[in-house]
């Protein structure tokens, strides 16, 4: 099959357009409401930040969901669809012509072997820039239109199991959140029970209470006797943290983790232990660091992506990671460390850095042991699940990175491809 494939000239089916450049001309245009300025951070982290007014930009910088953007600078080789916005000029603009497929044209450009073609033909060593003709040199294969769809529609498949899992995730870290938060940031069982026993409440929390004493008069929230027997009926100040329940205290967080450096994986050999990075997952080695409940915490980087993982794992040298010095409580943890604005601590100059000394100085709520172990078996449940979910993306992006390329060659016939997506 592979063979009666002809490889064409991109450029017999694509034409580029430059996105806008944010110039002191040009940023006249940002308004409050408007189309979405799609920069490439943006699109990495799927975030709307800045808007442009489309009225005043020239129609071939804005993107419509039948056009593709692709990175140019910087970091390049990223491909994305289905975005509406204003293309920054940090990216292209690539509009398909009607003899290309817009997904099979997407799956051609997010390939790994395109990544690596146009950053070796991009300029630059240490700022990568792709220019038109750099882009249009590449060369597509092009099976007919209706084996496009096909291939896409397999890809598409794999690609929609990974997103529904990550909604999943999403939900279930959100569960575990809220779960939290009504315990110890709101005091919510601490206020139901100090309600009942006609105990005093802090003005601070006096409109929390006030709305739990609504929820309870309606019936919109009940009182769990098992549950609120775990939680003391009255709070008490301190000078940490300021009122908090009785017979709780503050620690800080080195008196119940040890933070540790991560070391580089270079010179690891390929195995079945996940390295991460504060991207995520960056390789399978051979080795780990540590086996068991961690918290990953960046050293370099976007300080706030706080990682929880159970399990054996190697971590890179821009990362901590954390060794509990109290069972069960990682997870509590896990959750204490998201409240804080580690941005904001940044003791770096040009590359925002973090320190063991500022992380070891924060200041941490201990709840009694009880209360402790039972928000941990409730989280380990949402956890839990969690990991099956990650597990099953990691698996499912390998079969599509191995499906890819065997697909866009014709190496691997559509039916055994098909069947291969519907056996997951």
């Amino acid at each position: 099959m592979a063979n009666e494939w002809r490889t064409y000239p991109i450029s017999d089916f694509v034409t580029l357009s430059q996105g806008l450049a944010i110039n002191s001309k040009t940023k006249k245009l940002l308004v409050d409401e408007g189309l979405p300025l799609l920069r490439i951070t943006d699109l990495i982290n799927n975030t709307q930040v800045q808007f442009i007014d489309a009225e005043k930009v020239p129609e071939k910088s804005i993107a419509t969901d039948e056009e593709l953007i692709f990175t140019r600078t910087g970091q390049v080789g990223l491909v994305y669809r289905n975005k509406v916005g204003v293309v920054h000029n940090n990216c292209f603009k690539v509009i398909p012509s009607s003899g290309v497929d817009k997904d099979y044209l997407y799956w051609f450009l997010f390939q790994e072997s395109t990544k690596r073609y146009v950053n070796a033909v991009a300029s630059g060593s240490v700022q990568k820039d792709l220019n038109h003709a750099a882009f249009l040199s590449l060369t597509i294969p092009m099976p007919e239109m209706a084996e496009q769809k096909r291939i896409a529609k397999i890809l598409d498949s794999i690609e929609s199991k990974i997103e529904l899992n990550y909604q999943m995730n999403e939900t279930l870290e959100a569960m575990a959140q809220a779960l939290f938060k009504s315990w110890f940031v709101d005091f919510d069982p601490v206020i139901d029970n100090a309600l009942l026993a006609g105990n005093d409440i802090p003005d601070e929390l006096a409109e929390r209470a006030e709305l739990r004493q609504a929820q309870l008069n309606s019936g919109k929230a009940n009182i769990n006797t098992e549950i609120n027997d775990l939680f003391p009926n009255e709070f008490e100040f301190t000078e940490e943290l300021g009122w908090i329940p009785n017979g709780w205290s503050v620690k800080k967080l080195n008196d119940l983790l040890e933070v540790k450096y991560g070391k580089d994986h270079k010179k690891l050999d390929e195995g079945n232990i996940p390295v991460y990075g504060s991207g995520g997952l960056m390789r399978l080695v051979n080795q780990s660091l540590y086996d068991g409940e961690s918290i990953l915490i960046p050293r370099k980087g976007t300080l706030s992506n706080l990682m929880y993982v159970h399990e054996k794992f190697w971590t890179v040298d821009t990362m901590f990671y954390s060794i509990p010095k109290k069972e069960k409580t990682v997870k509590y943890l896990f959750q204490c460390l998201k409240l804080f604005d580690l941005a904001s601590m940044n003791v770096g100059s040009a590359v925002p850095s973090m320190t063991t000394r500022v992380l070891n100085d924060l200041n941490i709520l201990v709840p009694s042991d009880n209360t402790l172990y039972k928000f941990d078996r409730l989280a380990t449940e949402f956890f839990n699940h969690t990991s099956i979910l990650k597990k099953q993306n990691q698996t499912l992006a390998k079969l599509r990175d191995t499906l890819l390329p065997k697909l866009m060659s014709g190496e691997l016939r559509i039916p055994d491809a098909e069947k291969l997506v519907e056996d997951i």
